[in-house]
């Protein structure tokens, strides 16, 4: 049976950290005493890497949040392309033999490396995001994905002037069906007159679906020309062509997993940035390594939605405000969702 730890509410907040700062850390050679649990927190990220101003620079903020208020060594390491599942568990492997606890895994892919590497490694708290990995030493970090798709859908509904909205996922997968199945609902229930275009833009993350701005730009375009006006991406990197796109075309964009209209790389779009659909990534990968650094490490799964704001939508932009009835409906769907009035569907 999967152990279930209380949820820490630490966690709340670090995805408004800005993610400017430089690397924490880099990898050392594979040598010194195996499992010697005492160097701090690493990361290995998922498929487009630090730089993503989205998924991947979220847990760096946890990461660098740790680092500063516990003064951990820490280690962030950039993935290969055309990895392989064996990769991905060498890589772990290493960083929990040089002492790296916890060691975590940025994103579904490293699923089964996990499982493989932390039976090796018994005494090394290990951490994945967006998998559930059963295993006496693992936390596996996820997140109601659908419940902040939903309140970007209701803004969507509200923002929208043709009543065409568009979403663009990276990869076609049930992760970023999540993304979409909450968007799309948040949409019909606040205006059924809405239609919503969907397009995913690789069916395997090899492809390229999560670290390719022409092809998400491509992609908006197209939604664009069918007269969208407010298009959300869940793409990672691929999102920043979304973005582009609509801010060229004058038309609202939705970001996805860290506030976007505060990104630097993102400050010539951001006025285009009319929200972000919230994943605190890096809340998660802080109250683990809290949790460590306390000697209370959590496993099993830990849940954040939006009951203790592990999931949520930004109102950065002054004109989110300024959109009639938009901030209204979405605090009371946020509120039905949390008192169980209104069930996300993910799927």
């Amino acid at each position: 049976m999967r152990r279930i730890s209380k949820l820490t509410r630490v966690a709340v907040g670090v995805a408004s950290l800005g993610l400017v700062a430089t690397a924490c850390g880099g990898t050392s050679s594979d040598s010194g005493d195996s499992d010697s649990n005492d160097r701090g927190v690493a990361i290995a990220y998922d498929v487009g890497g630090k730089g993503d101003q989205s998924f991947n620079d979220a847990a760096f903020a946890g990461l660098t949040k740790a680092k500063d208020e516990f003064g951990y060594k820490t280690a962030d390491i950039e993935p290969t392309e055309g990895e392989t599942d064996a990769d991905k568990e060498q890589r772990l492997a290493s960083l929990a033999k040089q002492g790296y606890n916890p060691v975590i895994g940025v994103g579904f892919a490293y699923g089964p490396a996990m499982k493989a590497v932390a039976a090796k490694y018994p005494k090394t708290t290990f951490g994945i995001v967006d998998s559930v990995v059963e295993g006496k030493n693992v936390a596996s970090l996820v997140f109601a994905e659908e419940q902040a798709s939903y309140l970007a859908g209701v803004a969507a509904a509200k923002a929208t002037k043709t009543n065409v909205v568009g979403f663009v996922g990276g990869v076609d997968v049930p992760l970023i069906h999540k993304f979409e199945a909450g968007y799309k609902q948040g949409v019909q229930d606040t205006n059924s007159k809405v239609k919503v275009l969907s397009q995913y833009l690789t069916q395997t993350a090899e492809e390229g679906g999560f670290s390719s701005p022409d092809k998400g730009k491509a992609a908006a375009e197209g939604q664009i020309e069918k007269k969208a006006d407010v298009l959300y991406a869940a793409a990672g990197l691929s999102g920043q062509g979304v973005i582009e796109a609509a801010a060229k075309a004058k038309v609202w964009a939705i970001g996805v997993d860290s506030d976007q209209y505060k990104q630097a790389a993102l400050a010539p779009y951001k006025n285009y940035i009319l929200t972000s659909a919230l994943k605190d990534v890096g809340g998660a990968v802080y109250a683990l390594s809290k949790s460590v650094h306390d000697d209370k490490p959590l496993t099993g799964t830990q849940t954040f939605d939006l009951k203790v704001n592990g999931v949520g939508l930004s109102e950065s932009n002054p004109e989110y405000a300024k959109v009639a009835g938009l901030q209204d409906a979405v605090n009371k769907a946020k509120q039905e969702i949390i008192d169980g009035k209104i069930k996300v569907n993910t799927e």
